[in-house]
């Protein structure tokens, strides 16, 4: 293995968690948004507001991209393990 090899194995796992990660995360931001907003209109300031509702988002979203995320990960441990078996 090259140092190339492991820089570029490198930058496609972060590009890899970067991508799995992000509809989790924007749906977390933006769901936290809303939340804030409305409890800025209605003066309501409890911090423990935003959880549950944060909580189903997510689980929502994991429920509707979970098959794609399982899929890019087992493509890329798939293509991992062919690699490794084409150096030895």
């Amino acid at each position: 293995m090259t140092e190339n090899f492991i820089i570029d194995m490198f930058v496609r796992v972060l590009v890899l968690i970067i991508k799995v990660s992000a509809p989790m995360l924007l749906v977390s931001l933006v769901v936290g948004l809303v939340i804030s907003i409305l409890q800025t209109i209605t003066s309501i300031q409890e911090q423990t507001l935003t959880f549950v509702p944060k909580l189903l988002a997510i689980l929502l979203t994991i429920i509707i991209a979970g098959n794609w995320i399982l899929t890019s990960l087992k493509e890329f441990t798939i293509e991992l393990f062919q690699f490794q078996n084409y150096l030895g």
